[in-house]
Parts: C-alpha cells; sequence; structure tokens
C-alpha cells in the first residue's frame, strides 16, 4: 500500500474498498496496539525538537523576498506572519539531524539542510497562492486571501516571485543534485493542479488518479525536502529512499486527513469554509468510499457536483457512508508506512519525534 501512488490508472478501486472494509474489521485492534507501542515510547516532541533550528525561519524568508516595491513586499509578506506551525520546515530540520546522526552522529543541522527547509516553505506558500486563485478562495488559515485582497492578477505575480526567490535560494546552495530533486516538486505541483482539474469516467480509476493528485500536489514537496537534506548529510542512497519513502507516506496521510476534515471540522476551526472540495467539485477519499454505496453519486462525481442541490446530497451521502472512516484507516496505513521507513534509521530523539509526527497527522483536527 505503500507503493500505491505509483502504481499504474488500473489500480482497482473495488479492490481497495474491499481491502480496507476487511481492515476496518479484522484491524482495529492492531491499529490500537501499534498506536499504543509508539505511545509508550519516549515521547519526543517534535517542535519542540526543531525549534531551535527554526527560530528567525519567518524572518530569514522575508530577507529572501527582498524587494522595493512597498505593496510586492505587504502581498509576500502576508502568509509569512510566524502564525503558522511550520510543518514542513519542522519535518525537514528533523530529518536532517536524523540522518546527520545516523550517518556520523552529527547532531547539527547544517546551513544548507536549513535552506532546504526554507526553500520548502516558500514553494509551499506559492503553492498555496496560486491554488486560491485558481479556487477563488475566499480565506486561507482564517484570513481573507492574497487574491481577494488585492485580486487575482496581482495575487498571481506575487506566488510567482516568491517562488523565483525560492528558486534563488535553491540555486545559491551549489549543489546540482538538490537543485534537480526540487526542481522536481515544482513540476509535480504544476501536474497535480491539472490532474485535479480532470476526472476518470472509469470508477477504477478514479482512486489511482486521486492518489496520484494527492503525491503530486501535497507529498511530492514532503518526500523530496527530507530526500534533498538526506543527500546533504549522508552519501548512502539506502538513506536516500528511507527519506524520501517517509516523506512521501506522511505527506500522502496528511492530505487524506486533511480531507477528511473538510466532512468533520467545523469552517471557523479549520480556517477555511468546509465542503469547500465539493463546491469546487472535487471528489476526494470520503465521497470516492462513499460511492461504493452510494452509486448514484457518480453521475455526480462525472458532472463535477454542478447541478442545483449536488453539494448538499453528496454531503449528506457522505456522512452516512463510511467514507470518513475508510479515508482514515487508509491515512493510518499512510503512517504506518512511514513509521516502518524511518525506524530504519538510527535511533536518535529526532527519528523518535518523525515516529510521533506520524501520530499527531492523524490526530490533528485543523
Amino acid at each position: 500500500m505503500c507503493d500505491i501512488t505509483q502504481r499504474s490508472s488500473t489500480f482497482l478501486f473495488p479492490k481497495i474498498c474491499s481491502i480496507f472494509w476487511r481492515f476496518h474489521h479484522t484491524s482495529t485492534s492492531h491499529w490500537c496496539s501499534c498506536s499504543k507501542t509508539i505511545s509508550d515510547e519516549k515521547y519526543q516532541d517534535p517542535f519542540q525538537l526543531g525549534r531551535k533550528d527554526l527560530k528567525n525561519l519567518y524572518e530569514d524568508i522575508k530577507k529572501e523576498l527582498l524587494v522595493s516595491a512597498a505593496e510586492l513586499k505587504e502581498m509576500c509578506d502576508y502568509y509569512f506572519d510566524g502564525k503558522g506551525k511550520a510543518f514542513r520546515p519542522m519535518i525537514v530540520v528533523l530529518m536532517a539531524r536524523a540522518c546527520n546522526i545516523h550517518h556520523n552522529n552529527s547532531k547539527e543541522v547544517q546551513a544548507s539542510q536549513r535552506s532546504v527547509a526554507i526553500i520548502a516553505e516558500m514553494i509551499h506558500t506559492a503553492s498555496l497562492v496560486h491554488d486560491d486563485v485558481i479556487d477563488d478562495a475566499n480565506s486561507r488559515r482564517g484570513k481573507r486571501t492574497l487574491n481577494q485582497i488585492w485580486g487575482e492578477r496581482k495575487a498571481v505575480l506575487a506566488g510567482d516571485f516568491i517562488l523565483s526567490a525560492a528558486s534563488v535560494a535553491l540555486a545559491r546552495i551549489g549543489n546540482t543534485t538538490i537543485i534537480s530533486v526540487l526542481t522536481q516538486v515544482i513540476e509535480d505541483l504544476v501536474r497535480g493542479e491539472f490532474l485535479q482539474l480532470g476526472s476518470k469516467e472509469n470508477e477504477n480509476e478514479r482512486f489511482a488518479h486521486y492518489l496520484e493528485k494527492t503525491f503530486k500536489k501535497t507529498a511530492s514537496l514532503i518526500a523530496n525536502s527530507c530526500k534533498a537534506v538526506s543527500i546533504l548529510g549522508c552519501p548512502d542512497p539506502k538513506v536516500h529512499e528511507i527519506a524520501y519513502q517517509y516523506g512521501k507516506n506522511v505527506g500522502i496521510a496528511f492530505q487524506l486527513i486533511d480531507d477528511v476534515l473538510d466532512f468533520t471540522s467545523c469552517a471557523d476551526h479549520l480556517g477555511k469554509p468546509t465542503a469547500a472540495d465539493l463546491k469546487l467539485g472535487l471528489a476526494t477519499g470520503p465521497v470516492l468510499f462513499a460511492c461504493r454505496q452510494f452509486p448514484e453519486m457518480n453521475a455526480m462525481i462525472m458532472r463535477r457536483f454542478s447541478k442545483p442541490g449536488d453539494v448538499e446530497r453528496a454531503w449528506k451521502y457522505v456522512l452516512q457512508s463510511d467514507g470518513v472512516q475508510q479515508t482514515t484507516y487508509l491515512a493510518q496505513r499512510y503512517c504506518h508506512a512511514a513509521t516502518r521507513e524511518i525506524r530504519k534509521l538510527r535511533p536518535s530523539p529526532e527519528r523518535e519525534a518523525l515516529v510521533h509526527l506520524t501520530e499527531m497527522v492523524l490526530m490533528r483536527d485543523k
């Protein structure tokens, strides 16, 4: 299951439903015991461990965005207000430390590795700005979007500028391998957006399409950023693959839970409107699983919930089905895969923090 995103579009949706239906009835106790095993180990708070290396993160990002035009500067600084959790940079610096310790017991994050964390946050934020324009979104992180304040054209240009500044910072690292790894993220983001704009008529291909889109839009950034810092800290290709697989699996799980929260969390808590995906015409995990119990949703999926009442009916069907449960179980499987990968590294506080992070991903509520 951990290699699910690399499978072809012939992936059978009925088969995955069958697998997770059986998982629901036979493996719940197994999940509980696994969770207990992780929790019983010495607790390592990822955010506490990563705090030292992320100090002044947003100030350093703003230094990369130096620009004379006051309006553009204000737009670029808008989301870099220091109020975010810096989830992606935190994973990156923890992975850097874990790989450095694994290689030569070095407990310091290299300057180039920290730069990768900064670049990852910049690429992520630029993608959010562009996504909000594409989706005509009104709110992000509990406040108005750039496109709502400054208009679509200026928001696109601001996103472009952030991305260009990230590219300059990437080139400054001076490592062609790292440049290749992280530019793959930008390509994946674009390809993922195109995948999101399309849909598959064949039910059996829809889930593979959804997971591929999820990888490219969300998980690729985490996977390739983790791989980049592992390359900078350790010459072993096996470690690079461990870092990549951890990031990929955590990234997919993160987005699966995000898709669940679109149905289960209130708008104020989530920081954006609920049912947002349905209103955009998107069939996420909970919808695809619900479709097995309510086949009449197929027609709604193909017309992207465009008819009056489609969004409300689909919402009702999802909550009446086990779609939310099954999507959560799928996220658990990806987190299990991430845990298996990271445990291949030498024990360290950072490794255990990355293990604990998989639990945090599953339990988050916004």
